[in-house]
């Protein structure tokens, strides 16, 4: 089957597009990258969405919806186009959607524990424009479950870089970071992982409140390599419950998010210090925060010595560099010097989602997010050649 898988990450800046062909064998899918490509938002769009997620009216929400499910859906064709594959050999869509509000520590409203997200980007505007059936809204039945909804890579990245001898860690560093332990052999069920906190998120929002980049984000790390860590504030970032609280556990920019960054802003006015050392607190966080979390969660389960680094935050050479000195016990390597393009890895994982959706399979790890069980997740939106569950004709 070939499947497109599209992401839009909690730094809200644009579409990740994949086209990959998913071939079974066994019980075991295996999943291979035809194509990727990453296509930013235009000018001011981060913006509107990050207002809505902040306090925006019901009328910006409905709108940005659709507004969002042509963009999936334009970058939905471009990849095909790019790839030379016609729209008609596309069997499947498998969409996150951009979160607009992740909410997984149960809020008690009359008798009832409410966990709530919210992911926009109209299915049924992609379905439409490119005809193919698309699967969306992945996180919702997990958290029905009494699961966090998040994070769902860790089923991809067991199939992408499970070792047969080797326990591996994968650590995405998109908005938030998240970890995924992959101890040695091919049990799915041996798989765990969890949000460490925060990674690009505090950064970008760093940068545009201090106005410190026409680019919105700190280009190659640049900017925090200026800066001075300021090792009070660290102390008083670390001291953040959700760092030490035990797994499962998701955060989004509801905990790390703007807020946070205008205290950041006046601890470093009230210290007489500059924006750029406060960029270099933040990547220094970034990396304690994983650091605390694979000594106290990880290592005394799995004896991980590989730590394979992929999103945005794998080009920022002050963060890697960061991760190196705070885990010295851990070889630091990227996505691709095992052969997987790291900007990929989260589409790719929305398209093999989408595959067992199609195919009735659950798509979480209840050891990952805490649901009560394994779930089929996602709703579905026929495309016109949609023809059942069989799994022909999609």
């Amino acid at each position: 089957m070939k499947i497109i898988g599209l992401m839009s990450g909690t730094s809200a800046d644009g579409v990740d597009a994949a086209l990959v062909e998913i071939h079974r064998d066994g019980t075991r899918p295996s999943v291979r990258l035809l194509a990727h490509a990453s296509h930013p938002y235009p000018s001011g769009l981060r913006e509107r969405v990050q207002g809505v997620a902040s306090g925006g009216t019901t009328e910006d929400v409905c709108h940005l919806n659709a507004y969002l499910g042509e963009l999936f859906a334009e970058a939905a064709i471009a990849i095909a186009e790019s790839a030379g594959v016609r729209l008609d050999d596309i069997d499947l869509i498998g969409c996150h959607g951009q979160t607009i509000q992740h909410l997984p520590r149960p809020r008690q409203d009359g008798t009832h524990a409410i966990r709530s997200t919210l992911q926009i980007g109209a299915p049924a505007v992609i379905a439409e424009r490119t005809g193919i059936t698309t699967i969306a809204d992945f996180r919702p039945r997990d958290m029905a479950a009494g699961g966090e909804g998040a994070p769902l890579t860790p089923l991809a990245h067991h199939l992408l870089f499970g070792h047969p001898n080797q326990a591996r860690a994968i650590l995405n560093l998109g908005g938030i970071a998240n970890l995924t332990v992959l101890p040695p052999g091919g049990d799915a069920l041996q798989v765990f992982g969890f949000d460490t906190g925060p990674a690009n998120v505090l950064l970008d929002e760093l940068v545009r409140a201090a106005t410190l980049s026409p680019l919105g984000y700190d280009e190659d790390g640049r900017l925090a390599a200026r800066g001075e860590v300021q090792r009070r504030l660290l102390a008083d970032l670390m001291a953040n419950p959700f760092i030490k609280r035990p797994p499962p556990k998701s955060t989004g920019r509801e905990e790390f998010g703007p807020a946070l960054i205008q205290q950041v802003l006046a601890w470093l006015r009230s210290a007489g210090r500059r924006p750029e050392d406060g960029l270099a607190t933040l990547a220094a966080f970034t990396a304690a925060a994983v650091a605390e979390n694979v000594r106290a969660f990880v290592f005394p389960r799995v004896p991980v010595r590989e730590l394979i680094v992929m999103g945005g935050g794998a080009r920022n050479p002050v963060l890697v560099r960061g991760l190196a000195e705070a885990l010295p016990e851990c070889a630091v390597r990227l996505a691709e010097e095992v052969g997987v393009p790291g900007r990929a890895v989260e589409a790719m994982t929305f398209a093999l989602l989408a595959y067992l959706t199609a195919r009735g399979e659950p798509g979480n790890l209840p050891a990952v997010t805490g649901a009560a069980g394994p779930r089929v997740l996602g709703c579905i939106v026929p495309g016109r050649r949609f023809r059942g569950m069989s799994g022909a004709g999609w």
